[in-house]
């Protein structure tokens, strides 16, 4: 039955019916803004999943750690500048005289032996035979202890006394556990390190992995921390000195600004130069990474457009073509009565039904897609990507539905019906 005038349910339900009747004709029509609304999903749910682990990653080590290192720190883009890899290295008096400053609780430094003098890996090997290159070696100090970024679940850090008399004591991490000690605690074992025997003393709570673990420079908890003096007998050349300096609550600022002052002058900086050091905040490092993921959102943004308008060129064609085999029915329902209004009206929702489907269907492919992903990456998604991908995809249909409405709703109501 044709109505002169008809509710928002009525043109919907006609919308809908328009669908059903032409399955494949519309499941081709949506299928650019049905990879859009995919698009808009994934991306979003890897960029949004990543920041969240970057974020806990960085903030586990507190909000009141600065960080330095002798390169630059934090999200890099590129390799290390030649400027940067000639920059003479942080030492242990630097971390000493940071610690005696004012703003201060400690500075922890920690010397990265994982490669040997000739830039060989060092082997550990366990009891049980297995033998890896690639676990993370550091010498540290009894402060570590202090330091905010790992967790003891079992046994102590080592005394001041086993750092100077340079004992071969170490404390793991919960990868080194499972890989070398799976059945049973690692506390009183010991674990071959270059050749040299190291009894096991604590066991560190397992963080969690940025990107799925995966052993080696991966997974943080694939780490031996080792008295100082003790590493310096393995690598006796080493000066891969980082520092971890913990402010004082409520003088992260000012801390940075003493830190900032005395390595400048140890450090030989003249007034006005650059600073031949790098110095970050967990606060700045979130900053930075901040700044890349705006940019791979922008780049989303276009890409996911770019679909989306395929599927609206679709929906123009297709309803043109709806238009035009219903101008009978059109000239029908202006004769009885209907406005202009209503024409363009019924029109309009059919086109928002039919993008709006293609974005149900491209918001229920990559929910499934996201599911699966997170199987190898970190991935969440907002609140806002499944609401901006629906709205993004209705917006579509009305949007390119406008024009073929808008002819439907002009049609002489005589010429229509003069139409076969």
């Amino acid at each position: 039955m044709i109505v002169a005038t008809s509710s928002f349910y009525e043109n919907f339900k006609m919308a809908f019916d328009t669908l059903r009747s032409n399955k494949l004709r519309s499941f081709l029509t949506i299928i650019g803004v049905v990879i859009g609304v995919i698009t808009v999903m994934l991306i979003s749910s890897l960029i949004s999943g990543i920041k969240v682990a970057v974020e806990k990653q960085v903030e586990s080590f507190g909000t009141t750690s600065i960080f330095l290192y002798k390169m630059d720190i934090g999200i890099r883009t590129s390799s290390p500048t030649r400027e940067e890899r000639m920059r003479k290295p942080l030492t242990m008096d630097d971390a000493a005289a940071i610690s005696n400053l004012r703003s201060i609780n400690a500075a922890v430094p920690y010397l990265n032996i994982t490669n040997n003098f000739f830039g060989q890996k060092i082997n550990v090997t366990g009891k049980n035979g297995k033998t890896s290159s690639s676990v993370q070696l550091q010498g540290t100090l009894p402060d570590a202890e202090k330091a905010p970024g790992e967790v003891l679940v079992d046994g102590r850090w080592f005394s001041p006394a086993e750092n100077d008399t340079k004992t071969n004591v170490c404390v793991v991490g919960d990868s080194i556990r499972d890989a070398y000690f799976p059945n049973s605690s690692p506390i009183g074992e010991t674990i071959e390190i270059g050749g040299a025997e190291f009894r096991i003393i604590g066991l560190l709570q397992k963080r969690e992995q940025l990107f799925g673990g995966g052993g080696g420079n991966n997974d943080q908890s694939n780490v031996i921390y080792m008295p100082m003096g003790a590493a310096l007998k393995l690598k006796p050349n080493a000066d891969d000195l980082f520092i971890l300096a913990i402010a004082k609550d409520g003088q992260l600022e000012k801390a940075k600004d003493e830190v900032q002052d005395i390595l400048r002058i140890r450090r030989q900086v003249k007034y006005g130069e650059k600073n031949n050091f790098s110095m970050e905040t967990a606060a700045s490092i979130i900053d930075q990474f901040a700044a890349i993921t705006n940019g791979v959102f922008i780049a989303m943004v276009v890409i996911s457009s770019v679909g989306l308008m395929i599927g609206g060129i679709g929906v123009m064609n297709i309803m043109l073509v709806s238009v035009t085999e219903r101008t009978r029915e059109i000239g029908i329902r202006k004769a009885i009565g209907a406005r202009q209004n209503d024409i363009l009206l019924q029109f309009l929702i059919e086109a928002a039904t039919l993008t709006g489907f293609g974005g149900i269907v491209g918001l229920l492919i990559g929910w499934l897609l996201t599911l699966l992903v997170r199987l190898f990456l970190p991935s969440y998604v907002p609140l806002w990507a499944p609401i901006a991908g629906f709205v993004a995809s209705v917006g579509i249909g009305l949007a390119f539905g406008l024009f073929p409405a808008w002819k439907a709703a002009r049609l002489d109501p005589i010429e229509s019906l003069r139409y076969e």
